[in-house]
């Protein structure tokens, strides 16, 4: 595959990419889906909760992974698992550990670079369902996790085709660029929404980390030096970037992958995108150059239309739905 233009044209009144990171956060209506809760319990006395949307019992599956700090009620969520149950594909969204609405077990959580719970997590559901087409998607921080495991297991089939969207690609590019102009109102919104998380977490029990100083910290170098390095056992912040950013993983993938990504995205800076020779042959990475970070807004602006949602649909219909005949 290759590096090529996406067909994503912004609607002309959502050029910006801020308007279209924000507008769906704000705007975009979409049903709530009404997920079945399934609870995973870990070997190491942790747990992970799933929620479910099954428009039937049979049929492909596609795993959904969140950004950082989303839920299975992020917006950008809803709308895709909503997307896939319009062409009965089943899904289920696997929560990070402490994001389903109930701190985790463990003083660790979760970080770009963690995947032995989506191994974990696709290694269980292919026990259950042998024969099943399986797909994956990730989103931003998720999506750094799913290129990691994919290029990890160059020799998987428990994932046939994979989606990846608005991706980290190198973890220090992130914090660089949330510290210049309006895009410091997304550190501010994540940094708050992670301190919040910790603090309600050892509201009860020690905390490994001095909470005082905790809620000083106010960007992503510091709180990743001091917080998530400490926890998942990095040296630093530096050793934690290197290691699990998702871009020196991408020539070993050997899935089907679909990749997704705005060169105007305000989380990160066009140096992120990797180079074509950094790419397996499986990889199509579809660059537009705008569409925000997991925004791709189109359509008028009293009918907004999600690109995103029908470009990922298609592409794992296309992928997994064929697979049926062979079973």
């Amino acid at each position: 595959m290759s590096i090529i233009e996406s067909e994503f044209r912004p609607a002309n009144w959502c050029r910006n990419p801020h308007l279209q990171t924000l507008w769906a956060y704000f705007f975009r209506f979409s049903p709530r889906p009404e997920y079945r809760r399934e609870r995973l319990e870990l070997t190491d006395g942790d747990f992970l909760d799933l929620d479910w949307l099954e428009p039937n019992s049979v049929g492909p599956l596609v795993l959904v992974l969140h950004g950082l700090e989303g839920c299975s009620q992020s917006h950008y969520v809803r709308g895709l698992v909503t997307a896939f149950a319009h062409r009965n594909i089943r899904s289920v969204v696997m929560h990070h550990r402490g994001c389903s609405g109930e701190p985790n077990r463990l003083n660790r959580s979760y970080h770009a670079g963690e995947t032995a719970d989506l191994g974990t997590v696709l290694s269980r559901l292919h026990d259950r369902e042998p024969n099943t087409p399986m797909g994956a998607v990730g989103f931003s921080l998720g999506g750094n996790m799913l290129l990691k495991w994919l290029g990890e297991n160059p020799h998987t089939s428990l994932v046939t085709a994979a989606v990846a969207v608005s991706v980290p690609f190198l973890l220090a590019e992130g914090p660089r660029r949330m510290q210049r102009g309006l895009s410091q109102i997304y550190q501010w919104r994540l940094i708050r929404l992670m301190k919040q998380s910790l603090i309600k977490k050892f509201a009860h029990r020690p905390a490994p980390v001095d909470l005082h100083q905790i809620r000083r910290l106010n960007n992503f170098w510091t709180f990743d030096d001091q917080v998530t390095a400490r926890l998942h056992d990095f040296a630093d912040v530096q050793d934690y970037y290197a290691r699990s950013s998702s871009r020196q993983f991408l020539s070993d993938i050997n899935t089907e992958t679909l990749i997704v990504h705005a060169e105007d995205d305000p989380l990160m800076t066009p140096a992120v995108l990797p180079r074509e020779y950094e790419l397996s042959r499986k990889i199509q990475l579809e660059v537009s150059q705008c569409g925000g970070h997991v925004g791709f807004v189109t359509g008028p602006v009293w009918r907004p239309q999600y690109w995103l949602d029908q470009r990922v649909a298609d592409y794992l219909s296309e992928k997994l739905t064929p697979k049926l005949s062979a079973i």
